[in-house]
């Protein structure tokens, strides 16, 4: 079986989680990391894409550029890892929904049920899948 192409919102330099979940992508052997906007700091989300080896025309300063970019190319990701604060998961989670592309979210789902609503409608009218995951 072939690799999901995976990028990841969240998770820079300092990030704990960012690092838990690439790892676990390794150990499961079924993801090439291959796009991030890493930081909300674009400094940081620079060196932090270029530590990982990331390609330099994926490496994003924000996640809505991400969405649209990657929606855009015919090798785009298929999904995103959210590993952002949580007051930052829904913003994330609709940008990339309602491009098409799968998400994959670190618990918890939102700060809000308004938010949590917001994730529901755009699932709804999305043709993407959403996840989210307990560690």
């Amino acid at each position: 079986m072939r690799r999901i192409k995976i990028g990841m919102v969240g998770g820079g330099q300092g990030s704990f989680i960012g690092a838990v979940h690439r790892i676990a992508a390794r150990i499961d052997d079924r993801f090439d990391f291959v796009a991030g906007a890493l930081s909300s700091d674009p400094a940081r989300a620079v060196a932090s894409a270029q530590e990982l080896g990331i390609c330099p025309s994926r490496i994003y300063t924000n996640f809505s550029e991400m969405a649209q970019r990657e929606a855009q190319r015919s090798e785009g990701i298929e999904a995103v890892s959210i590993v952002t604060p949580n007051h930052l998961h829904a913003e994330a989670a609709i940008a990339f929904l309602e491009v098409g592309i799968h998400v994959i979210c670190d618990k918890p789902l939102t700060v809000s049920s308004k938010e949590a609503s917001r994730i529901k409608a755009a699932v709804e009218a999305s043709k993407a899948r959403f996840f989210l995951t307990h560690n």
